[in-house]
């Protein structure tokens, strides 16, 4: 299954402390029909580090049976514990989800070797294509391009990056180390428009969980090269871009999906809810992009 556009990361809906499965599942038939072309359920966004493991795994699958093969469902199978990430990279391919999202190990700075060895051990042991989540603001530990190319080459099944750097330098070097067929998606949405420029082929989203429709046009308006009618969606997006993470996500896209009706704003702590200046923010970004009246 071809993995590329508007790729929502999604938000793992809560309410009274547990996961509210019901609105998640209406929340990914949303997401299709509006044009959704793949989905990335407990990522950072769909707030992975203070899930169970039943719950994590609970929510892959609920993803992928209401996804029923109509796109793709990469899961988010990290940790920064190898055993952890691989037990749910298994998991992953049993649940049959079409590939795994795995960050690159937080807390611990593995050095580049160590993480080599991390992603190499889990590419081995599951035949499922792997896309390594680079996010060093969030993990310390940033993968080099170098690394990213040596797992490529060594690891058939590694096929892509989600690259949330916000480095523009990075897809140009990435691709001449690694070649064209390997997938890069921009993990940013404010600069997917200049990484998609130069040669990547999507976005892993959280502004597309409340405007999935919009980012699926802009998508698809870069892979046809098609970058006036791009920026002009840029422009009614790029408030909400910005507004979603005023304060840390998911708590502010949480709450833009609660004014849509699609959930409760509720996150787990020691996340919170946004504060009325971000709300405000979140509330004239979504006006401007034509989401709320």
């Amino acid at each position: 299954m071809e993995i590329n556009g508007s790729i929502t990361a999604l938000i793992t809906p809560m309410v009274n402390g547990n996961v509210d499965e019901a609105a998640f599942q209406k929340l990914v038939d949303w997401q299709i029909g509006e044009g959704t072309n793949g989905l990335v359920p407990v990522g950072t966004t769909g707030e992975s580090p203070t899930l169970s493991q039943s719950e994590h795994k609970r929510v892959v699958e609920i993803a992928v049976k209401a996804a029923a093969g109509r796109v793709p469902v990469i899961a988010g199978t990290g940790s920064n514990s190898t055993v952890e990430a691989l037990d749910y990279t298994k998991h992953a391919k049993e649940a049959g989800a079409d590939a795994a999202l795995i960050v690159v190990p937080y807390y611990n700075k593995p050095t580049q070797d160590g993480i080599y060895a991390h992603f190499r051990c889990i590419a081995d042991a599951v035949d499922i294509p792997i896309f390594v989540y680079n996010v060093p603001g969030r993990t310390v530990a940033n993968i080099s391009p170098e690394t990213l190319a040596r797992l490529a080459k060594d690891c058939p099944n590694i096929v892509g990056t989600k690259d949330a750097t916000a480095d523009l330098t990075r897809p140009s070097k990435q691709r001449l180390l690694s070649g064209e067929k390997f997938i890069q998606l921009s993990g940013e949405d404010g600069t997917a428009l200049g990484f998609n420029a130069q040669g990547g082929v999507g976005c892993i989203s959280v502004t597309a969980n409340v405007a999935p429709r919009l980012c699926a046009e802009f998508q698809q308006a870069t892979l046809d090269g098609d970058y006036r009618k791009a920026i002009k969606l840029q422009d009614r997006l790029m408030p909400l871009h910005v507004a979603l993470f005023v304060e840390t996500s998911p708590s502010p896209v949480k709450f833009a999906a609660s004014l849509l009706g699609l959930c409760h704003p509720d996150v787990r702590l020691p996340l919170v809810g946004p504060s009325e200046g971000c709300k405000r923010q979140v509330r004239d970004a979504m006006v401007h992009a034509g989401l709320l009246n």
